[in-house]
């Protein structure tokens, strides 16, 4: 049977005194927040687009679904870039081009299917504090949300929206709608206006 003997008190001072050198960093929302991280998007650069979008003179959002990045250009200028969560595979977030439909400020969300309103603020609420929509589609739909079978009949519009999860931001996730930081959503949303373009690029 091993037992532990009482450590000399100069030594049990000196272990106590530098107890806080030693508290555990607090976690983080992972490879997208930490620069050194090896799981870390290597950052799109401009010069990996297409020319006929650095071509275009207006000030635009450009989305590359399977970077996971969201730009913002002007005249072929990088004036921000953030990294996004994507719609999942059968909710593929829409390729094309889109322009900015609508701004709102503290979303409500609506089911797709049920069409059961959640209001801002709540918990349940995946919107986040910012609703930038872009992309309306009135085809009816049926897919999968990773439970169960929905059945789609009216008009669903995607969008770039905060997300209360974070660590979802950098997957594709989603059911179609473009999940941002919510601080990054909230610098996007006083950057654009409604008719900027966007551009989405698979």
């Amino acid at each position: 049977m091993v037992r532990s003997l009482p450590l000399p008190l100069p030594l049990s001072l000196l272990l106590l005194s530098l107890a806080p050198l030693f508290v555990p960093a607090p976690l983080r929302a992972g490879p997208l927040d930490d620069p050194d991280h090896p799981l870390r998007p290597l950052p799109l650069r401009p010069t990996e687009l297409p020319v006929a979008v650095l071509q275009r003179p207006e000030r635009q959002l450009v989305l590359h679904r399977s970077r996971r990045q969201l730009l913002l250009l002007e005249a072929g200028q990088l004036l921000g870039r953030w990294p996004v969560a994507v719609g999942m595979p059968g909710w593929e977030t829409p390729a094309g081009q889109f322009r900015v439909l609508d701004k709102v400020i503290d979303p409500s969300w609506a089911h797709p299917e049920t069409g059961a309103v959640t209001a801002s603020g709540s918990d349940a609420n995946p919107l986040g504090s910012r609703w930038i929509g872009f992309a309306r589609d009135c085809t009816p739909k049926k897919a999968h949300d990773g439970e169960r079978m929905l059945d789609i009949r009216g008009c669903t519009v995607a969008g770039f929206h905060g997300t209360p999860h974070r660590w979802t931001v950098g997957h594709a996730v989603s059911h179609g709608c473009v999940r941002l930081f919510d601080e990054d959503v909230r610098d996007v949303f006083d950057r654009v206006t409604v008719g900027t373009t966007v551009t989405v690029l698979p």
